[in-house]
């Protein structure tokens, strides 16, 4: 068997796996089943040796283009009217958590064996993918930070799904977002705005532009409550299918070999991550008098992507989730080389 053949087969099963994978989890009435579902089995498959695959860019890109349509459908003309007359708090919220995120990189930096300048790339919460195309650029480690940043995407993906089951109210039923029915003149404007902002964004070098970009269109039209912006569930859960996929596959045999040395540092990093983000999300409770499911979802440092799809079939607030996670990982782009050169600096001053 030709290796073209051996790879088509792969990816079948894979994908079968995958989707029967999510659906269980979706009918177990897990929050954000159907791309935990995918991300467990990928997983499995990757880090036991049984495939050596991973996800196209293009393919990557339309999941993050249909999710980035579904987040900017979340912003009607009355969530903005609530966004922005919260914006002081919501500022204060993406401001401590980044702060945690810092300080946690410099717990790692200052007393683990990670050189600092890996550590401080790897510990910064959101935008996954940019700070492992960034770090190394600025000399740290891009394997460790990449597997960094994903074992801590794992962690809080999972972690959220569980919070989410406990604080569902009970006999809450988790209803799946996007549309089954035929509606195709929304679909088209959803598309049309989806590409037109990923090639906007992606001509402005805007980062994480093929998520950023379809955001900040649909958002722009569903604002004006006149252009309908419409995702279907089937391309939801491709999507969902799709960003489990790329994650997992991550985990290659030879990444987890090479970092097992340093995974006790890395999840006592992402854990204390994980606590004083906590601490944030109970000024948002404290502040916005918001439920205790939307603060942690909010706060929790995981990727956009992966925690939308937690929050939108949650019975969270959407909107408010929405906000405080995608200022972060705008603020976390922009900012991440200036901070990370700090962290690096002052791990090496301190250092024994």
């Amino acid at each position: 068997m030709n290796a073209p053949t051996r790879d088509a087969l792969a990816w079948i099963m894979l994908v079968a796996v995958s989707v029967a994978a999510g659906e269980l989890l979706r009918r177990l009435n897990v929050p954000g089943g159907g791309l935990i579902g995918p991300m467990l089995v990928a997983i499995a498959a990757s880090a036991g040796g049984l495939v050596e695959l991973r996800v196209p860019y293009g393919a990557f890109a339309a999941a993050q283009i249909v999710l980035g349509c579904l987040i900017g459908e979340a912003f009607t003309p009355p969530v903005v009217v609530q966004i922005a007359r919260d914006w002081p708090v919501i500022a204060l919220v993406v401001g401590s958590t980044i702060a945690a995120g810092t300080g946690a990189a410099w717990f790692l930096a200052r007393y683990g064996s990670i050189a600092p300048e890996t550590a401080a790339w790897g510990s910064t919460p959101g935008g996954a993918a940019a700070m492992t195309a960034l770090s190394a650029a600025f000399g740290a480690d891009p394997r460790i930070v990449a597997f960094m940043q994903y074992l801590r995407v794992t962690i809080v993906v999972v972690s959220a799904g569980a919070v989410a089951r406990f604080l569902l109210p009970a006999g809450t039923h988790v209803v799946p977002p996007g549309t089954s029915g035929l509606h195709p003149l929304p679909w088209a404007t959803t598309a049309a705005a989806g590409l037109a902002g990923w090639w906007l964004a992606s001509r402005t070098a805007i980062p994480a532009a093929s998520l950023l970009g379809p955001m900040a269109a649909a958002a722009l039209l569903a604002a004006t409550g006149k252009v309908p912006i419409d995702v279907p569930v089937w391309a939801l859960d491709a999507a969902y299918v799709t960003i489990g996929l790329a994650v997992g596959l991550l985990y290659t045999r030879a990444t987890v070999r090479y970092a097992l040395r340093v995974l006790p540092q890395l999840l006592a990093g992402t854990f204390v991550l994980v606590a004083l983000c906590a601490v944030s999300a109970a000024l948002l409770v404290a502040t916005l008098h918001v439920d205790a499911l939307t603060a942690y979802l909010a706060t929790t440092p995981g990727g956009l992507d992966s925690v939308t799809a937690i929050a939108l079939g949650s019975g969270a607030n959407v909107p408010l989730v929405l906000a405080v996670q995608a200022l972060r990982l705008v603020v976390v782009v922009v900012t991440g080389p200036p901070v990370a050169k700090i962290i690096a600096r002052r791990a090496e001053k301190s250092a024994p």
